[in-house]
């Protein structure tokens, strides 16, 4: 057994692994939190998608040794207390999602990329999400909710905009 301190979500968690498991077993039996899913258990389909230190992974590919020290964001962990993050509240205004088993993968695929380019061309967001798969939607609706994340994203980030001519 290892012992890893990692930070999930914003609390920093302390805990005993073995060699052999992996940040999706951490996160699922561990940490309670079950928002990652296992579907290929081989990193083609993205289910198990969390970000780690800013850049979305596939949780059943990674070792939880490997998260020693990092910091690690799950679906459970992008939320506010009062509300939905734009990703998901996009999400859900544009119908992209319909029986969600990929939505979390999806949602934090598409925060990885809006976090390092805050307004992605389409092509860009398709290569982005090209590691999650959805058996139920098209893509289209997928890749028009993280357009309108953005849009709101890059909107809050501005504030207000002052009319012309006020000082």
């Amino acid at each position: 057994m290892s012992e890893i301190t990692l930070v999930v979500n914003g609390e920093q968690r302390a805990l005993s692994v073995a060699a052999e498991t992996t940040l999706l077993e951490l996160l699922r039996a561990q940490c309670n939190l079950t928002g990652a899913k296992l579907g290929c258990d081989v990193g083609d389909c993205g289910a198990c998608t969390v970000i780690v230190d800013g850049e979305a992974v596939n949780a059943c590919l990674m070792l939880a040794v490997q998260a020693d020290g990092r910091n690690v964001v799950t679906i459970e962990g992008l939320a506010g207390r009062a509300r939905l993050h734009p990703l998901q509240e996009a999400f859900e205004a544009c119908g992209s999602l319909q029986c969600g088993f990929c939505g979390p993968g999806m949602i934090l695929s598409a925060k990885a990329l809006l976090d390092a380019a805050p307004d992605p061309s389409a092509a860009e967001i398709r290569d982005a999400l090209a590691g999650n798969l959805c058996r139920c939607t098209g893509y289209t609706k997928l890749i028009e909710a993280v357009q309108a994340a953005g849009e709101t994203i890059r909107a809050a980030a501005t504030g207000p905009r002052r009319a012309a001519g006020q000082e």
